[in-house]
């Protein structure tokens, strides 16, 4: 049975898997412990949202939204940083949840939207963000300083 919920502290142990998952993805060395830490300060400081999929008590994906602000809208944005489906759960409509999830809280917080990026290269990122109503915005250069 699929569920759709707020992440809470005692997901951590298999938040923090899911979540080195999605690190290991995007190349990065696995760092569990790090990634539970991590989680913990998120949610613990209700600086982003986290929302889980599970299916029968485990955790198979989850979305995190971190707020932003817009000046010349003067409302609340929201970035979705963050969304992941472990990769034997993939293609059973996790994914679209865990968006709806993030649209659930953008109206509820009245905020102006939401705003992502994800690679050219992400193919199944780049068919599904506009079939949940995602339209890509290519009128701005975007740009990135690092502090490294």
């Amino acid at each position: 049975m699929k569920n759709i919920r707020k992440a809470i502290i005692k997901d951590l142990d298999q938040l923090a898997e899911l979540f080195d998952q999605y690190r290991i993805f995007y190349h990065k060395d696995s760092a569990i412990f790090s990634a539970e830490n991590f989680l913990k300060e998120r949610i613990e400081k209700q600086d982003s949202e986290i929302y889980i999929a599970e299916t029968d008590g485990i955790l198979v994906g989850f979305v995190q939204l971190y707020p932003l602000f817009s000046s010349t809208r003067m409302k609340k944005y929201w970035l979705l940083n963050d969304l992941f489906v472990n990769e034997n759960h993939r293609g059973k409509g996790f994914s679209k949840e865990l968006i709806e999830a993030a649209k659930e809280v953008c109206k509820s917080s009245d905020a102006c939207g939401i705003l992502l990026e994800t690679g050219k290269s992400n193919d199944i990122g780049n068919k599904l963000y506009p079939s949940c109503g995602f339209e890509l915005y290519d009128e701005v250069n975007f740009y990135e300083w690092t502090n490294k």
